[in-house]
């Protein structure tokens, strides 16, 4: 499927910490629409990647700041409805206390855009409302924050929890072939067969029931 990647630079922010971040932010569609796939740090190379075409949604795959914080800033630029899976509300708060976002995510939900489809998935643990989305035709995912090139996302601060991530891997990523190609909310892609040893010895370690 057509897609395009922008990074953007910035921080992260939680409990009191900060941490310097590069972001993907994902174009998905053709050269007349598109939905963009978080909107961390800064609006403008977005806006430039988007080039004039129509933007169907700004679609965050979960609330923290650096997934989110261009999203009101873009969405003032395109007139298009920023879309949140409910649970991570709170988060979105800590970033704005003056807007909302427009509509809910959640699972069974079908994005679309330039005749491809995307599945919604909701992957709780890195934060309670983290999504991942499948497109229904190539079987690519891009999983946010849920699963790295390098394992599961991270959990440890508030509202994240490693066993309640582990358990998501599992239903609902370690299910697809192992050629299924995952794109990242930070750093390289991988595939769900690089990365299902890995996840499988770390539920084995939690004492995580991998069925």
């Amino acid at each position: 499927m057509p897609l395009e990647l922008v990074t953007t630079e910035g921080f992260f922010r939680l409990d009191g910490g900060e941490w310097a971040v590069t972001n993907n932010v994902w174009l998905v569609g053709d050269d007349r629409e598109v939905l963009v796939l978080d909107a961390g740090h800064d609006h403008a190379p977005i806006i430039e990647a988007v080039a004039g075409r129509r933007v169907e949604a700004i679609v965050l795959t979960h609330g923290h700041n650096d997934h989110i914080d261009s999203a009101v800033p873009l969405r003032d630029v395109v007139d298009a409805p920023i879309m949140l899976h409910p649970d991570d509300r709170m988060l979105w708060d800590m970033v704005y206390s003056d807007a909302e976002p427009d509509r809910d995510l959640e699972s069974g939900l079908t994005l679309k855009v330039a005749g491809h489809e995307l599945g919604v998935i909701h992957t709780p643990g890195h934060s309670p409302g983290s999504c991942c989305f499948r497109d229904e035709a190539s079987g690519l995912v891009f999983s946010g924050d849920t699963l790295f090139n390098g394992g599961p996302g991270a959990t440890g601060r508030t509202f994240s929890d490693k066993p309640t991530i582990l358990r998501s891997i599992r239903d609902f990523l370690l299910t697809l072939p192992d050629d299924t190609v995952v794109h990242t909310g930070h750093g390289a892609s991988t595939t769900i067969g690089a990365e299902r040893q890995g996840v499988l010895d770390q539920m084995e370690k939690l004492g995580v029931a991998s069925r």
